[in-house]
């Protein structure tokens, strides 16, 4: 077989050539002559044509001969040129480009092309070749390098600019469509010999790719409905085209056009700074890439360029103008001959002809336009006719009858002839539909239609439009002629028209009602959507619905759902909600019956579909469609459906649409049976491990549940008692391990209750009945209400109104102020069995555990602001007080003080309100507790737990200074070094401002107290603040009180000063400042070590040897320079092994491996050092383990307690 380059053709050359763009095609012809001629020329010994680069190829024995190296077109051609012994014409860079195309020298063209990029002279062949995606994708079975039977090398030639790449019979369809990867971003991964990972690495690459061809199309409809937005009207380019004095506002592509020109020029002439300018106020355009400007828009030439081709252009003079005034059609037809007339001195300029011919044209297109709506309508009315007439003729055989009378009175000579038409038809009906149709039409031209006895009752009774009575009917002339029928029918039979296929049969019959519109759209539309793109087929969700609506075929009808809930294979989010919008307006139309019926059976089949998106689709469904359902279909079949879906389905999304439809259903269900299931699903979706999931709980589900338990009146009796029930079961089983995460499960349900109690106690209230809206409405404060979780939390939503809930609090706080609760049975619950039930639970939970003591009192401080400050002064406060009696006594009989009573009425109750005498019933509370604990040698746990929990936020902040100089001025050395220690909870928390001005000057006076156990007490603060501040004269400070204590004789029998020193400085050491740490803490701490080694009393010994131990293992993690860990860490490390010897034998283990790890080190480094060169290597080798060493880690999949053992040291 011959060899065919791939773009050309074999013989006739009639083949579309992949690698010229749109505004080359038009020269392939003369192209393809001038090589015929040049290789005519070569072969006889002539020159060479320049233009033609088809005469290079080193395919064409004529042109090159056989001496030519086809590898080489360079050499062939001036091979060529050199025997023929004339001067070497120069080619084109274009004509070399296209020939390296055309002979798939795709690297060396690839070449070419990167060369010409960088300087400058960018080739648009070679562009268009290497942007498009199909130039390289395989073909299927072929390798890459080889072509198609027949097609030598265009095997991985895809479409270029739009056009089918040409094949010959040999060829083979291309395994898929092209994408937008090019050759400098093509994943040649995806070819890879690794049959296992190819398929999985190939749907990879395409998504990646498909998304960014979505990317893109986007962007460039945006461009376009940009361009398309500021076209100017057609009324105004005519002004302007008449009035050239009057500038026409640019249009966006104009200005993008000439915005890149410019910056083109500015480079050009190296006005580079202006360039960048230019540039940024410009951000939204990329001047590198001209098809940043607009689709298939060509590059003008520059600047230059037009500036210098300006004057061989005419300008329109202004005394010209009133020549292109509006003028008649007909002034307009003679305007031409008379123009063309004129002298040549008065010719009129060609931009006046113009502008003529254009006006001209588009008002003959305006004519055309309004003739071609008018033919339409004919043609539809002439249709409607015909199909009517051809069901009222042809439906019985007696049809001829009337037929031949009404012939019988036409005037026409043929009339015979044509009253035999019907016969014809019936004869042949069933085999041609042509006849057929064409035999109707001969009928509706001889038959007149006032003649047709039946025709108009017939309309009447189908409900045919008034339009086609006998009074509007067309009458269609009958030809003078002497044809037979037989004749006719034969000739009308070349119309070629297809009425045999489906889709023909549906153009040849035109609806004439609305039934058989919704018969035809039921027919046609499981056609119609398979064939849309999936982008776009939400357009047809209206169409679908209204055919299912209306259509009478319930088999159809259920076709037609079916293809609404299947018409998107991965609906999003707008998607979905149109979907959910449509399904509500078919529930709307059709009632409950057809909803239950039609609708239902197509979310129970998709409810367990393999996407999530179909099962979400499905789940929001069953909310949406709740209040057009039966009552027992919403309590039975749905509930049980979404019950399922929580139960089951696997992805988050779906269980959140489960739990927010469950919301609305219970928003509509009423059957009291259904009431325990509902607190089944309660728990169930409280708790889901996913967080979406519980958060939609508190936000639909339980606000929901809330309002008909409240409406069924088990809140207060069922409930809420539930809830605490649970809490107290897992606090008795919690003695060894506490539950936390159930803890707040159920804590938090009941927090999310308090506005639908408070709302429960507000309607049954004494003075409901007399809250009316009358007169001016107080104003509710906009901090009265904590900030609810959701609307449906919002007591004024609850309530109906923020205009009823004002009336009700005024009158709530008047009721409690003035009459009390006698009678009032809702808030005598409150205060008489939830209150002390609450008050008990928290003097259960543990005081350690900062989660629960966290959890209780933002239930307390939520409780205590809802029911307002009169409640929570009146009822909670007075509880409280009586159970936490301060005394001595008391903590002796019961100990309250040092349970979680105490921080969560400081943190939850004392803390609702901030006024003045607030704060101070506070600070009060606070000092006597301190007090009382100090004085009773009592555990400390209750005051750091409500230090913790205020020092976390900075309001709080100044108040717990005030409290602690309370303690640092106090007469008991007890209280003053309880305030020591609580100054080590609060300098995290605390800014450096008040770190300087209030907690160092109260830590330096304590330091100096004359007990030296308040003075030890300070050192665990003092190391807070060595940690945590870097103000280098703070710092300072704290830096010598510290030495002070080392150093001072005073100090140095003082065991436990040591012991608190040692445990501070392993605390803070790897955290604290570098400077500090290695010019204070290692060399305090081997002077420690040596000191120990003389410590004759071996317990003392032992209990500073192993705080050293815990000091120096912290601090081995930190970096050390050479010279400290010679001098001061390795021998710290030998004293402290010395005394291990002796003490503990299995630590000296342990030490021995450390100060073997640490010589190592340093007999690294030093060998190291000589070799300057070695160390660069060694270095890099570093840095490629660590490289090496972070991926692997990357790549882990061990769990989090296996990855912690691999950092643990071997023991």
């Amino acid at each position: 077989m011959a060899a065919m380059a791939p773009g050309g053709s074999g013989s006739g050359g009639g083949g579309v050539n992949p690698f010229l763009s749109d505004s080359d095609e038009d020269d392939e012809e003369v192209a393809a002559t001038e090589e015929r001629r040049a290789g005519l020329r070569l072969g006889a010994g002539g020159g060479l044509d320049p233009g033609s680069a088809g005469s290079l190829s080193p395919q064409d024995p004529v042109a090159l001969g056989s001496s030519v190296r086809p590898g080489l077109p360079g050499e062939a051609a001036a091979a060529a040129l050199g025997g023929s012994g004339e001067t070497p014409a120069r080619l084109s860079i274009d004509a070399i480009a296209a020939q390296l195309l055309r002979d798939q020298y795709l690297l060396t063209a690839l070449e070419l092309h990167t060369e010409l990029l960088e300087s400058g002279r960018e080739l648009p062949r070679l562009r268009d070749y290497f942007s498009n995606p199909g130039n390289f994708e395989r073909q299927s079975g072929t390798p890459p390098g080889m072509g198609a039977p027949g097609i030598p090398g265009a095997a991985g030639l895809g479409s270029a600019g739009g056009r089918e790449p040409s094949t010959t019979s040999g060829g083979g369809q291309l395994n898929r469509a092209g994408s937008i990867s090019t050759l400098d971003s093509l994943d040649f991964a995806r070819y890879s010999d690794d049959g296992n990972r190819e398929t999985d690495e190939r749907v990879a690459v395409l998504e990646f790719e498909l998304r960014k061809a979505k990317e893109t199309i986007q962007a460039l409809r945006a461009n376009l409905t940009k361009a398309a937005e500021h076209e100017v009207p057609l009324q105004e380019r005519k002004n302007y085209k008449s009035s050239p004095e009057i500038q026409e506002p640019i249009k966006p592509l104009e200005k993008r056009a000439l915005n890149f020109l410019v910056n083109e020029f500015l480079l050009k002439n190296n006005y580079k700074l202006t360039s960048i300018t230019f540039s940024d106020e410009n951000d939204d355009q990329d001047f590198e890439l001209w098809d940043d400007v607009g689709l298939n828009i060509p590059k003008p030439p520059d600047l230059l360029h037009l500036y210098r081709d300006f004057g061989n252009h005419q300008v329109t003079g202004k005394d010209l103008v009133d020549v292109a005034s509006g003028v008649e059609e007909d002034e307009l037809e003679a305007l031409t001959p008379i123009l063309g007339s004129l002298p040549p001195n008065l010719e009129t300029s060609q931009p006046v002809e113009n502008s003529l011919l254009v006006q001209k044209l588009e008002d003959k297109i305006s004519l055309l336009n309004n003739e071609k709506w008018s033919l339409m309508e004919q043609i539809r009315r002439l249709e409607s006719e015909m199909d009517f007439l051809k069901n009222e003729q042809f439906a019985i055989p007696a049809v001829c009858e009337p037929i031949q009378v009404c012939v019988d009175h036409s005037p026409h000579k043929d009339s015979e002839e044509s009253g035999q038409s019907p016969v014809v038809n019936s004869s042949d009906r069933g085999k041609n539909n042509d006849i057929h149709l064409s035999i109707s039409d001969e009928v509706d031209s001889t038959i007149p239609k006032e003649n047709s006895p039946n025709s108009v009752p017939r309309r009447e009774k189908e409900g045919m439009p008034s339009s086609s009575s006998s009074k509007n009917t067309v009458h269609f002339d009958k030809p003078n002629r002497k044809l037979s029928p037989a004749f006719h029918q034969a000739l009308l039979s070349f119309c070629r028209m297809s009425a045999d296929s489906r889709l023909g049969s549906e153009v040849s019959r035109i609806a004439d009602s609305e039934k058989s519109v919704m018969l035809m759209l039921g027919r046609c539309l499981p056609h119609i959507v398979p064939n849309v793109l999936l982008a776009k087929r939400e357009e047809l969700i209206p169409l679908i619905l209204c055919t299912a609506c209306l259509h009478p075929e319930p088999k159809e009808r259920d076709q037609l759902l079916h293809i609404l809930f299947n018409l998107i294979k991965r609906p999003d989010d707008e998607q979905r909600q149109m979907i959910l919008t449509g399904c509500v307006a078919f529930a709307r139309h059709v009632g409950p019956t057809r909803v239950e019926a039609e609708l239902l059976p197509q979310c129970w089949e998709q409810i367990n579909h393999k996407y999530p998106e179909r099962r979400l689709l499905v789940a929001e469904s069953c909310g949406a469609l709740a209040p057009y359902l039966p009552k027992e279909i919403r309590s039975s079949l749905v509930l049980s459906m979404l019950q399922q879906m929580l139960m089951e389905d696997k992805a988050d999304l779906v269980r959140e649409a489960v739990i927010k439809s469950l919301g609305i259903i219970m928003g509509y269900i009423d059957d009291p049976d259904k009431y325990q299931q509902g607190f089944e699903l309660l728990l169930s979706a409280l708790g889901d491990p996913s967080e979406r999931v519980v958060s939609a709980t508190h936000q639909v589900f339980l606000p929901a549940y809330a309002a008909w338990t409240t409406e069924l009146g088990n809140l207060q009796s069922h409930l809420i008692p539930t809830l605490l029930n649970k809490i107290e079961k897992l606090l008795r089983e919690g003695e060894h391990g506490l539950d936390e995460h159930k803890l707040h499960m159920y804590l938090s349900a009941l927090q999310s209750l308090i506005p639908s109690l408070f709302a429960l106690v507000l309607q049954n209230a004494p003075f409901s009945s007399k809250a009316k809206l009358h007169g001016e409405v107080p104003q509710i404060e906009v901090t009265r209400f904590p900030r609810p979780m959701s609307p449906l939390q919002d007591v004024s939503t609850i309530i109906g109104s923020r205009e009823q809930l004002a009336v009700l609090l005024q009158l709530y706080d008047y009721q409690l102020e003035h009459e009390g609760t006698t009678g009032w049975e809702s808030l005598l619950w409150v205060v008489n069995q939830l209150l002390p039930q609450l008050i008990e639970i928290v003097g259960k939970i543990n005081v350690t555990s900062t989660a629960c003591v966290h959890e209780f009192s933002r239930f307390f401080w939520r409780l205590c602001r809802t029911f307002g400050k009169i409640f929570t002064n009146t009822k909670v406060k007075p509880q409280f007080q009586e159970i936490l009696r301060l005394s001595e006594e008391n903590i002796a009989g019961n100990g309250v003080l040092t349970k979680a009573t105490v921080p969560i009425y400081a943190t939850g109750v004392l803390t609702c309100y901030i006024q003045e005498e607030d704060r101070k019933l506070l600070v009060g509370f606070l000092e006597d507790v301190m007090t009382l604990l100090s004085l009773s040698h009592a555990p400390l746990d209750s005051l750091k737990a409500s230090f913790v929990e205020l020092g976390a936020n900075p309001a709080y902040h100044e108040l717990l200074l005030t409290v602690l100089w309370y303690g640092v001025v106090h007469t008991s050395a007890l209280v003053r070094c309880t305030a020591a220690r609580m100054f080590e909870l609060l300098v995290k928390g605390v800014n450096e401002t008040l770190v300087a001005q209030r907690v160092v000057p109260a830590l330096i006076t304590l330091s100096s107290d004359p007990e030296i156990s308040v003075r030890i007490a300070t050192i665990p603060a003092f190391g807070t603040i060595m940690e945590t501040v870097i103000q280098r004269e703070l710092l300072e400070r704290v830096k010598m009180q510290l030495a002070s204590f080392l150093e001072d004789p005073q100090y140095q029998d003082q065991h436990s000063l040591h012991t608190e020193i040692i445990k501070t400085f392993g605390r803070v050491g790897p955290n604290a400042e570098p400077r500090f740490r290695d010019e204070f803490v290692i060399p305090h701490l081997h002077k420690l070590a040596l000191v120990n080694n003389l410590q004759i009393v071996d317990s003392k010994r032992l209990d500073i040897a192993t705080h050293l131990f815990e000091a120096y293992s912290a601090l081995s993690c930190c970096f050390i320079s050479e010279d400290l860990m010679v001098n001061h860490f390795l021998p710290g490390l030998r004293c402290l092994r010395t005394d291990m010897e002796h003490l503990s034998p299995e630590h000296e283990v342990i030490l021995s491996s450390m100060i073997k790890e640490c010589e190592q080190k340093v007999e690294n480094k030093t060998v190291q050092e000589p070799q300057g060169s070695m160390s660069i290597a060694a270095s890099l080798v570093s840095e490629d383990t660590k490289t090496k060493f972070l991926n692997k880690m990357g790549q882990l999949t061990t769990s989090g307690a296996m990855l912690a053992n691999v950092f643990q040291r071997k023991k």
